[in-house]
Parts: C-alpha cells; structure tokens; sequence
C-alpha cells in the first residue's frame, strides 16, 4: 500500500531525515520508535504530503502525490497530537464540517459511528473544540480524522500527555480500527501503545532506522532499546 523510498527531507535545508526506505501492507499496523528529534513526525509529514522530499519517493497504491490535499484526497490522513480540530466550533460543527467536505470519498464512518466509538464526544456535542479536556481533544481529532474516510492514518503521539485511562481508550480504539482492515503507521512515546497495536516495528535514530522487525523480536531486545529508546 505504501512505499517510502531512500527518503531525504528537512526544513529550510537542513537535513533531517537521511535516506528512509519503509512500507506498509493493505491492513497492517505499523510502529515507529524513537528518541524525540530523531524524524519521526518529518517521516510523517513526507508520507502525508506537509513535507516534500529533497530525495526519494513516497508512493501510496503506485502513486506519488504533488501535496497533502491530494494524499487526503487518495485516502492518507495524518492525525498530530490534539490538533487539527476547529477551537471555536462544537464538537457536531467539527464533526459535520469534516464530513461534508469528503463526502466524495467512499463512506466507511458517518457522524453516528463516531459518537458511537466516543460516548463522551456524543455527551460533550455542544461544547466548544477549545473547551474540551486533552483526552475529549484527542478523541475528536482522531474522528474527525476517520470522517475523511482514510485507507491509511499516521497517528503522531496519540497518547502524548493523556491520563493512564486516556491511554488504554485509545489503544483500544487503535486495535478496533485495525480489526476493521484500516492501515495505519503509529508513532509514540509509550511503549506498550506500539507494541500492543502494531504487528512491525522501526526504531529510527538520527534520520534514518537502525533496526526494523516483527514487534515481539524488537519488544524483547533488551539492548536495542536501551541504546535508541533509553533515556
């Protein structure tokens, strides 16, 4: 489904990612670890669209897309940390907003399924996006994200900063969409909410990957993850 390769990008020139070769199957959820600073969120970014590459090809179903309209357009959608929610408008404006405006894509979730998969979003429908606790925030930013009506999400640190039980709702949302076919690449700082989700694992260091390989052969290798992840 998606082929990133020998992938060179950065900001303003300065380099940041150094040549990245990565994929994803139909169906598959993917990790990616690492220490903050390393490239994460700009592999992201190249993969969605935000981002173009110096060098290298990032192909999504045999296609290179010109920018991030066109990946969302094709079915790509990047969900950054509690962002790309409207502060001002309620929860349902949110909710509605996003999906008239892909309503030409294939339609897998509607407004109901959402609010079904967040009950507190559907108690909270008339407050303000702005108004809403990290988690609430989290929550409408993800279905907001499943309203484009994505074959492949990014999430980056979706549990960034969200309390313990925050935490275990969204991995059980993340393993829900998986059970339903979605593709999906997940970048985050918890441990545990990469390797319960993801069949694969990346560890990325300096712009480029020192290690990729089935999540249990990276769970139990003690040393890798002292030497790229150890604080």
């Amino acid at each position: 489904m998606l082929e990133v390769c020998d992938v060179k990008a950065g900001y303003d020139g300065f380099g940041v990612l150094e040549g990245v070769d990565f994929s994803v199957k139909q169906g598959e959820f993917v990790g990616i670890l690492g220490r903050n600073g390393v490239g994460k969120t700009t592999l992201l970014k190249a993969i969605s669209g935000a981002v173009q590459p110096t060098v290298g090809t990032v192909r999504f179903n045999g296609v290179t897309h010109e920018d991030a309209t066109d990946s969302v357009r094709a079915g790509v959608v990047l969900v950054l940390d509690r962002k790309g929610i409207f502060r001002s408008l309620s929860v349902m404006e949110n909710l509605r907003l996003a999906e008239r405006l892909h309503r030409r894509r294939p339609k897998r979730w509607s407004v109901d399924s959402v609010l079904e998969m967040f009950p507190r979003l559907s108690e909270r429908r008339d407050a303000p996006g702005g108004g809403l606790s990290g988690g609430e925030q989290q929550m409408l930013a993800i279905g907001r994200a499943l309203l484009c009506q994505p074959d492949l999400m990014l999430f980056d640190e979706p549990t960034e900063g969200l309390a313990p039980k925050i935490v275990d709702e969204v991995v059980s949302l993340l393993k829900r969409l998986k059970s339903s076919g979605l593709s999906a690449v997940v970048v985050d700082q918890q441990l545990d909410t990469v390797f319960d989700t993801c069949s694969r694992v990346y560890v990325m260091t300096r712009g480029k990957f020192a290690k990729e390989g089935d999540t249990e052969v990276i769970r139990q290798d003690a040393s890798l993850l002292a030497d790229h992840l150890g604080v």
